[in-house]
């Protein structure tokens, strides 16, 4: 029974050669030394963030060889972190399209045994003029990128987009032989409205355009074809609090002129545009934001004569851009 000493096997023999059971017990402590700090994923051979960085070095380096284009110059004072992540844009027709505009690639994607059509041949030859690397891919591996999203046979990856940083955008425009004109978008959330933006201030000779770090669309493959072309030839800057940017343009000279349906000037007084200028465009929705229009010297509405209530965020502001080019021309001839 238990806690009987007198039960077979309870008490050792005196004089046996068998000693103390060996346990770990420190006997083997070096077995149990640590290997030091965990790597970041980054180092560890490999974790997929392992891949990625090295895929991303990769490129980096065979596009410099060739001598091809980034998503856009970083901003010398660019931050860690300002960035979007890379995306793939699938399907026939937008892979065309973002070729076409000349958005920044790193390889197109081709599933072996697809049904070529005039699609994918100009994706091809747009790719291989570009310098993209084409890569033949099964199937199966594009199914599985996809994650259920129609590729028909064609995928384009686009790296993420480098943002310049607020203070670059006010360095070049002061730089300028022009009055300086920057765009500023607040809570814009379509991309293709965005895209729309940058096209119309890169048209009217806007030195860049700012966005909000959150709440707001960014650079993506979308808003870079809606731009057709010309976010290449204007930098986009994010700002982590907009009202405090457009508070220190304020203070660098610029006047903030927001678009507003109940502004408190309608286009035809507006009379700011040969100042050095900075225009605030408001979200689809709501508009301009209570902080940033209180932050704004002015607010402009563009009269309508027809039943629609406003306009859509893109236009307006290709409206008030189209206006302060016309006068900063007429002022010129003076």
């Amino acid at each position: 029974m238990a806690g009987n000493s007198r039960r077979h096997g309870a008490i050792r023999k005196p004089g046996t050669k068998k000693g103390a059971v060996v346990g770990s017990g420190g006997q083997r402590r070096r077995a149990l030394e640590g290997k030091g700090p965990t790597p970041p994923a980054e180092m560890r051979p490999g974790h997929p963030a392992n891949k990625r960085a090295n895929a991303a070095a990769k490129d980096a380096k065979n596009g410099a060889k060739n001598g091809r284009p980034t998503a856009r110059v970083a901003g010398k004072n660019r931050r860690r972190g300002d960035d979007d992540g890379p995306e793939t844009v699938f399907g026939r027709n937008p892979v065309v399209e973002c070729l076409r505009a000349g958005v920044p690639a790193t390889a197109l994607y081709v599933a072996q045994a697809t049904n070529a059509d005039e699609r994918v041949a100009e994706a091809v030859r747009l790719a291989a003029e570009a310098g993209i690397s084409i890569l033949e891919v099964p199937k199966v591996d594009l199914d599985r990128m996809a994650t259920g999203a129609l590729h028909q046979g064609l995928a384009l990856a686009v790296p993420p987009y480098e943002y310049a940083h607020p203070d670059e955008l006010l360095e070049i425009a002061q730089d300028s032989d022009r009055p300086p004109l920057i765009v500023a978008l607040d809570g814009v959330t379509d991309p293709r409205n965005l895209g729309a933006v940058v096209r119309s201030a890169t048209a009217f000779g806007a030195h860049g355009v700012l966005l909000p770090q959150r709440r707001s669309a960014g650079m993506t493959a979308v808003a870079w074809r809606t731009s057709a072309g010309t976010a290449a030839r204007i930098p986009v800057a994010r700002a982590t609090n907009l009202t405090r940017t457009l508070r220190e343009y304020a203070t660098a000279g610029l006047m903030l002129a927001g678009l507003d349906a109940d502004g408190r000037v309608t286009l035809d007084e507006f009379t700011l545009a040969a100042d050095p200028l900075a225009i605030v465009v408001g979200s689809e929705g709501r508009g301009l934001s209570r902080l940033v229009r209180d932050t704004c010297d002015v607010t402009v509405s563009i009269p309508m004569i027809g039943p629609a209530e406003s306009l859509n965020a893109s236009v307006a502001a290709g409206v008030l851009l189209a206006e302060v080019a016309r006068q900063r021309r007429h002022t010129r001839r003076r």
